[in-house]
């Protein structure tokens, strides 16, 4: 027998029963202030979606808030001011992952794709995502997403390409993720009715499901996170303390275990309600006012 009394459901991450809602604050404002690998960068202000143009202004406002915070910036777009995150992002010390967003308007395709590789050939791009969530969609078939794929590697070699999807996409589809060099995999156990007591053991298997089918190839967490208001979705539970805990059990994990990890997302976002109902606007560590929402001033 071996019995530890601080082993007792130690995998599963913080146990928030235990600690006082101030010390959770407290816990974040910590780690916030410490440091995170990467987020995604929420480009729109209250009012406006995507479609919408982007201004240098807004970009380096936003960038500069987040800053102090991050190593690496996610970009989902090279078009529409888009294209001025990993600009912006270099002019601040900022490393990029930049995404070229790939629907079923295949002229649109063409001008991410060509977006994508002009900014990888003028330094800005140092790991590029070709799609977003393509398969999950089923917006293309996976003989034309391989075509942009190996487009982008073949314009610019030098330059890590991926493509982002489920997890589990990555098992379903071999060929895609033969043909990357880097394995970006979006892990939500919010998204699969995951109990906020059980979401880090669920998020680490994710991770090493795509471990195994990645062949020895980097796999990269691109998405994941928790919202603090909305809908209950099966087991998991929107709420302060839940998006709190979620976040210090990710990022302790992402430091232990040395996992790069591109946490969702940067700021509240309304026009997300749309598509993923009501608690779509509430993915950020930022409101949509751009005011932290979990920290407080550290002593």
């Amino acid at each position: 027998m071996s019995k530890r009394e601080d082993k007792v459901l130690s995998l599963t991450g913080l146990d928030s029963s235990k600690i006082s809602s101030n010390q959770l604050h407290q816990y974040f404002s910590a780690y916030l202030q410490k440091g995170m690998h990467g987020i995604g960068f929420s480009a729109y202000e209250e009012g406006q979606e995507p479609g919408d143009e982007l201004s240098l202004e807004q970009v380096q406002r936003r960038m500069a808030i987040l800053k102090p915070s991050i190593k690496w910036v996610r970009s989902f777009s090279c078009l529409q001011g888009n294209e001025l995150i990993p600009m912006v992002a270099r002019e601040m010390g900022i490393k990029t992952l930049v995404g070229a967003w790939l629907g079923d308007d295949l002229e649109k395709n063409e001008q991410e794709i060509d977006g994508l590789i002009k900014l990888a050939k003028e330094g800005y791009v140092d790991i590029a995502a070709v799609g977003n969530e393509v398969m999950y969609r089923k917006d293309l078939t996976e003989e034309q997403l391989l075509g942009y794929i190996q487009r982008v590697k073949d314009a610019v070699p030098e330059i890590p390409v991926g493509y982002v999807d489920a997890y589990y996409e990555f098992e379903d589809h071999p060929a895609i993720t033969e043909i990357c060099d880097v394995i970006l995999a979006n892990c939500y156990p919010f998204w699969e009715g995951c109990a906020i007591e059980y979401s880090l053991l669920y998020m680490k298997d994710m991770f090493r499901r795509t471990q195994k089918v990645a062949a020895g190839k980097k796999v990269i967490i691109t998405e994941t996170g928790w919202p603090n208001q909305g809908e209950k979705f099966h087991g998991a539970e929107p709420s302060e303390e839940n998006a709190i805990r979620y976040f210090l059990n990710t990022q302790q994990w992402a430091q232990t275990d040395d996992i790069d990890i591109f946490y969702f997302s940067s700021f509240d976002e309304s026009w997300k309600v749309g598509a993923e109902g009501d608690v779509g606007a509430f993915w950020g560590l930022w409101d949509k006012d751009e005011q932290p929402k979990y920290s407080v001033q550290l002593s």
